[in-house]
């Protein structure tokens, strides 16, 4: 594997780069320690996965940012006629259902939430590709057992999981299935001149700020929870200083570490500041950070990962899903 194929540990959704070695010891201090993602493979032009147009799908759900990254790539890269995808529903399946509690599923016809409303999402859809029900069959169908997360990379062809990692699903997009986009030639999101200094950005991005989101919003004990909050809010201010001097985090231009940044603010008003009990300021109050929200919004392809209806799903998964935090913050 080149530089730009190898697996991922910066930046990564599946990966605890923070501290690996303590992943089993870190949850009963009251930690949130993320899963690891396995489906690790790479689409490479001399390999079992080569760029190919119609060949990958991708499946997903607006509500969550690991996946949101992905589309965003997806979008900003102009790959939306070569990779196609299909979207699940916000809430995932209750303790009655056949294959039990906590699952993502497919859903279009929507369902009735806690607050007894019966809520459907136009966006939803029907799997349209395996004909499953729920995702953890599609994992099942590739030889899978040990996963059920989203996003989901598809080979159509050989009936395959690429791979569930979000982050590298996006290096994909930017580099070996760049070409095939109809913005390929105005966006490289990962330059060969600023390589090192992305992967530096994305290594504290994800630990401090995306994961760090849900260690403070998924702590169990007070303690956890206040490091969690001060280690966000100390990379949210240093985000900051960094772009009072920069229109993007790494220089002038879009890379793929402000697709990595976005999903977290854009969320961050409308649900995190009240959810994860982030609520030291709301994003809107850092002028650096919202000048750059502007221009990550006014970039095209942007429109379609950045509507009312993606805020429409956040809010469905992230309030109807989970019961209150017995944390006071």
């Amino acid at each position: 594997m080149n530089s730009e194929e190898k697996q991922l540990v910066v930046g990564s959704d599946g990966v605890t780069t923070d501290d690996p070695t303590s992943a089993a010891e870190r949850p009963a201090k009251g930690e949130f320690v993320r899963g690891v993602a396995t489906a690790r493979n790479w689409i490479t032009r001399d390999g079992a996965y080569p760029p190919e147009r119609d060949r990958y799908h991708l499946y997903v759900a607006y509500n969550c940012p690991w996946c949101h990254r992905v589309l965003l790539g997806r979008a900003i890269l102009g790959l939306e006629d070569i990779i196609s995808v299909d979207v699940v529903f916000p809430n995932r399946s209750g303790d009655d259902e056949l294959l039990g509690p906590n699952l993502w599923k497919f859903q279009p016809e929507g369902q009735v939430g806690s607050n007894g409303k019966h809520t459907i999402f136009d966006s939803c859809t029907v799997d349209n590709v395996n004909g499953k029900k729920y995702i953890i069959e599609i994992y099942e169908l590739a030889g899978i057992t040990d996963q059920k997360s989203v996003p989901i990379l598809f080979d159509k062809k050989t009936k395959t999981v690429v791979s569930n990692e979000s982050a590298e699903i996006l290096r994909m997009f930017g580099t070996s299935m760049r070409g095939l986009g109809t913005h390929s030639s105005s966006i490289d999101l990962y330059p060969a001149t600023l390589r090192l200094q992305i992967d530096e950005i994305n290594d504290w991005v994800y630990k401090e700020i995306a994961n760090g989101a849900y260690k403070a919003g998924f702590s169990s004990t007070q303690a956890a929870y206040e490091a969690a909050y001060e280690n966000f809010f100390e990379a949210i201010d240093k985000t900051e200083k960094i772009l009072a001097r920069r229109k993007f985090l790494a220089g002038d231009s879009l890379t793929e570490a402000d697709v990595l940044l976005f999903p977290v603010v854009f969320r961050f008003d409308p649900v995190y500041y009240s959810r994860f009990k982030l609520n030291k300021k709301c994003m809107w109050e850092y002028c650096n950070i919202w000048k750059w929200m502007e221009r990550m919004m006014a970039l095209k392809g942007m429109e379609p990962v950045s509507n009312k209806e993606y805020l429409a799903h956040c809010k469905q998964g992230y309030f109807d899903s989970f019961g209150p935090l017995d944390i006071f913050g």
